[in-house]
C-alpha cells in the first residue's frame, strides 16, 4: 500500500461513517510518518481502522470498503473494522498519533499510532508476523529498541514483561 490509496481509504471511511476522525491502527499507519517506508513494511493491502467519535460504525467500514467487497476487487485494497480493544496498547498512546490530513482525504483526519506504538501492539500481539514486522521497522531505523522499551512503563506489569520477551526475540538475528 502506498500513501494515496491510505488517503483513498480515510476519505472512503470518512464518507461512509459521517465521521471526520478515523484511527488506523495497523501496519498501514506507519505511512503517515514514513511515506517512503521500504517495500518489506508495506506489503499489506488492508487498514485497521475505526472512526474515533463512533467505534461502532466500524461494521460500516467493513461491510462497505471490507475484504471482498467491490471496493476490494475494483481497488485491491480495502479497510478492515475493527474497534479499540482489537489492540493492546501503551497507555499515552493517543498523545503520541500522528495525524493524516490532505487534500486527497476529503476531509478526513487519519490519526494514525506513532511507529513506537505501532511496534509494541505488534509485539504485544505476539504473532510471528508481527514479530517479524517488528524486527523489519528496527533494521529499516523507523523505530530503535530504547524506544520501544520506553513503552513498557505504560503496560500492565504483564504486559511490560510481554513486551521486553518479545522485543528480545526481535533483536535476534534470524
Amino acid at each position: 500500500m502506498n500513501l494515496k490509496q491510505l488517503e483513498h481509504i480515510l476519505r472512503a471511511c470518512g464518507s461512509i461513517t459521517g465521521c471526520r476522525e478515523i484511527i488506523v491502527i495497523g501496519s498501514q499507519a506507519l505511512l503517515a510518518s514514513y511515506p517512503d517506508a521500504p517495500d518489506d513494511l508495506l506489503r499489506s493491502m488492508e487498514v485497521d481502522c475505526y472512526p474515533l467519535d463512533d467505534p461502532a460504525k466500524a461494521d460500516l467500514i467493513d461491510g462497505s470498503i471490507g475484504e471482498l467487497s467491490p471496493f476490494h476487487e475494483t481497488f485491491g485494497y480495502y479497510a478492515h473494522g475493527i474497534g479499540p480493544e482489537t489492540a493492546a496498547l501503551p497507555a499515552g498512546w493517543r498523545a503520541r498519533v500522528v495525524r493524516l490530513e490532505s487534500e486527497n482525504t476529503g476531509g478526513t483526519i487519519g490519526l494514525c499510532l506513532s511507529p513506537e506504538d505501532l511496534a509494541a501492539s505488534k509485539l504485544l500481539a505476539g504473532r510471528e508476523k508481527d514479530v517479524e514486522f517488528v524486527r523489519e521497522m528496527l533494521r529499516a531505523g523507523v523505530v530503535d529498541e530504547a524506544a520501544i522499551r520506553s513503552l513498557a512503563t505504560e503496560l500492565s506489569p504483564e504486559q511490560g514483561v510481554l513486551l521486553g520477551m518479545k522485543l528480545q526475540i526481535c533483536l535476534r538475528r534470524p
